[in-house]
């Protein structure tokens, strides 16, 4: 669980560092751009690993029904983090698609997992998703949505997402248990 815990705390640190502290950010020029990324790709290591060590302690079980509303829900989150808020009309006047899309996939994962190294790991992830919706508009608060796209884009985008869904979905199967119901 250490490991785990370490991971999500990187992650959200690495996130917040330029909020937080922009001028020693800015300091480093883009030398703090690989800083960062090498520190998120270690957050995800961690997590990885953290997760995969945790002893199982269920805290609920989930219901049969929570598989169905978490793969809609994460159709939704791929549908949000595809460029379908920008170049699409659907989600054109959101101001943070693919952090509500995070959102989305983080909410989905602890619907279908009842123990506690998710509740960690996805309930970690979900609240900095939250945290950094609020440190991006302290830090930007004026924001104007850019021209609305089309929605035969968004047609395109839903299309792309449903195979990535797929994808990620066979990927799931490798790493950890099938994610469709069968």
């Amino acid at each position: 669980m250490t490991l785990l815990v370490l991971g999500v705390l990187l992650w959200a640190g690495a996130h917040f560092f330029k909020r937080l502290m922009p001028d020693a950010r800015a300091r480093m020029g883009d030398a703090g751009k690989g800083i960062v990324a090498v520190a998120l790709v270690i957050s995800v290591v961690l997590m990885v690993i953290g997760y995969r060590a945790a002893e199982v302690v269920d805290l609920w079980y989930p219901p049969a029904w929570t598989v169905h509303a978490n793969n809609f829900l994460v159709l939704v989150a791929i549908f949000m983090m595809s460029p379908a808020p920008k170049k699409g009309r659907i989600l054109n006047g959101m101001r943070h698609p693919q952090l509500a899309g995070f959102r989305a996939w983080a909410f989905a994962h602890l619907l279908v997992n009842g123990d506690l190294a998710s509740v960690i790991l996805f309930g970690g992830l979900f609240v900095w998703a939250l945290a950094e919706v609020v440190l991006i508009n302290k830090a930007e608060p004026e924001w104007t949505p850019g021209a609305a796209g089309s929605y035969a884009k968004d047609g395109m985008f839903l299309v792309a997402s449903l195979v990535l869904m797929a994808v990620i979905g066979y990927i799931h199967y490798w790493v950890g248990p099938w994610p469709y119901p069968v």
